[in-house]
């Protein structure tokens, strides 16, 4: 298929000056690149260095030099810089929103909202850094005479994969943690996404972050991924279940840690008491916003046989009536998919269940006229387990509904996967919801929301269960992650063992009398 590119004018942000600059910072010896261009109309932005396993080796060199010296740094002068950090990407938010745009090709209001995570991130991390890094000093085996002290170090250089859906608060947004902790940070974000990352690294170094601590690799994953896991201390991931597992096995053969986000296929259980404009306006987001590309949107919605067809009417009529389009402003209400590849991946899925008896309801076509990667928004029943798009995540603007008889009946469709990253549960009665969520199977489950509620709260760990990863980020986990622990233990008399002319089995009386005293009088 061909499509002449649209004649749409790119961001005055966006020059091939300021892009040139953007990429220079990545490593690239061969003398490869790759093609980076903008979604929206297929043309050209810049040629984005990649790197050798030699220019992998080089940057963790950099980065080990630059960890010693940041990990020697006072943490209140670490967490200033981030400080300085959160007024820089507040105010550079819409150039930020420009390089998503042009990159990714997510409609406008995704894009300042994905603007919005690293600095949130900060705001969290500096209030609760500092007592989580402090040492804490704990009791020991015996009253008064020992003591134990947990030490937070760094693990030294952490690696970080960042995925093409949320280039920005991935690729940033888990290395503030990682940063503040004293880590340095090897990014390797995906190729067609690498221009907003590149720009928040300029950001943190104009907010004092020492040169050479955060530095880019960029390569596609096979070529890059081994040398990359083989020389950190730690993996980030987020991207496939497929990927995680194969990063996983290999971190474990190095004896490393990883924390893994992975795929879902996250259900949405309406109950009979919802409202259907909140309801249908949740299910618009859950299942279109950015284009379906959310980790943790909604692929699957439940409703009761009750209120099936009213919500599947009001469901396909606001979908139809959505603003799909090219723009750089806040006009559209979804943008395009990130490359004609995941088009026609998408588009597969879809013509798969119509071929095996699904009926489209709306959309289930590429938009060529709209731009290369447009889909239309699209809803399907009568999606069983048998097709691709039943069972495996689609991740693009492609929903399938399900009746319900029971509660029982939704909570045990909801949990028939081997996912469980989101989940939403939508009801007037909260109780009658919370109860519903506390069944379902996942890492994270909103009540009358569809995700942020849950993704937004950074005091809580976000992450998934089954197939849907390992670890979490956000919450003190999100930070500790990145850190060792040291057990510094005292003895300030020697007292772990028999009295000079004392018998083993006097000792062992007195030690087992010790034992129970220090319960009764809840000492130990």
């Amino acid at each position: 298929m061909t499509v002449t590119p649209l004649a749409l004018a790119r961001p005055a942000s966006i020059t091939d000056a300021f892009l040139r600059q953007l990429v220079a910072r990545v490593p690239g010896s061969s003398g490869a690149t790759w093609k980076l261009t903008e979604v929206y109309t297929g043309e050209l932005l810049a040629e984005l260095p990649q790197s050798t396993p030699e220019d992998i080796e080089r940057a963790f060199a950099v980065a080990r030099e630059a960890q010693l010296k940041w990990a020697a740094t006072p943490v209140k002068e670490r967490l200033a810089v981030f400080r300085r950090a959160h007024a820089l990407f507040v105010g550079h938010a819409r150039t930020v929103a420009d390089l998503i745009q042009v990159e990714s090709g997510k409609n406008r209001r995704m894009a300042i909202e994905e603007t919005c995570d690293p600095p949130m991130v900060m705001s969290h991390y500096l209030k609760r850094a500092a007592r989580l890094l402090a040492p804490a000093k704990r009791g020991g085996p015996v009253p008064l005479l020992t003591s134990s002290t947990e030490i937070r170090q760094p693990k030294g250089v952490v690696g970080i994969i960042a995925p093409w859906n949320f280039p920005f608060a991935t690729g940033i947004s888990d290395a503030v943690p990682a940063l503040m902790a004293g880590n340095a940070v090897v990014l390797k974000p995906d190729n067609k996404t690498a221009l907003s990352p590149l720009y928040g690294i300029r950001l943190l170094e104009q907010a004092g972050l020492p040169e050479g601590l955060f530095q880019v690799v960029c390569g596609e994953g096979p070529e890059v991924g081994p040398t990359l896991i083989d020389h950190a201390d730690y993996i980030m991931f987020t991207g496939s279940t497929a990927t995680g597992r194969v990063i996983g096995e290999r971190a474990g053969r190095n004896l490393i840690g990883c924390c893994l986000e992975l795929g879902g296929k996250n259900p949405m259980i309406v109950l009979e008491d919802a409202s259907l404009a909140e309801t249908v306006q949740g299910a618009i987001f859950g299942a279109f916003g950015n284009t379906g590309q959310i980790c943790m949107h909604i692929e699957r919605i439940y409703l009761p046989e009750s209120r099936y067809e009213e919500f599947k009417t009001a469901f396909v009529a606001a979908a139809s009536a959505l603003d799909v389009r090219a723009a750089y402003d806040f006009g559209p209400d979804m943008g395009s998919l990130v490359s004609v590849d995941h088009m026609r991946r998408v588009k597969s899925h879809v013509d798969d269940a119509v071929a095996k008896g699904a009926t489209v309801l709306c959309g289930g076509r590429p938009r060529p006229d709209l731009g290369p990667a447009f889909f239309e928004p699209t809803i399907l029943e009568g999606v069983t387990t048998d097709m691709r798009c039943g069972v495996t995540e689609t991740f693009g603007p492609v929903v399938a509904l399900h009746k319900y008889r029971t509660v029982d009946e939704a909570v045990a469709l909801a949990n028939d996967t081997d996912y469980g990253l989101n989940a939403s549960v939508w009801s007037a009665d909260v109780t009658a919801a919370r109860a519903v969520a506390a069944r379902i199977e996942s890492g994270n489950v909103n009540v009358n929301d569809i995700l942020a509620t849950a993704y937004a709260a950074k005091g809580t760990p976000s992450g998934g269960v089954k197939n849907s990863g390992v670890g979490a980020r956000h919450g003190d986990q999100g930070l500790l992650k990145y850190t060792d622990v040291k057990n510094l233990a005292v003895l300030k008399k020697q007292v772990m063992g028999p009295r000079p002319g004392q018998g083993y089995e006097k000792y062992v009386e007195s030690m087992l009398s010790g034992l129970k005293l220090m319960r009764k009088l809840r000492i130990r």
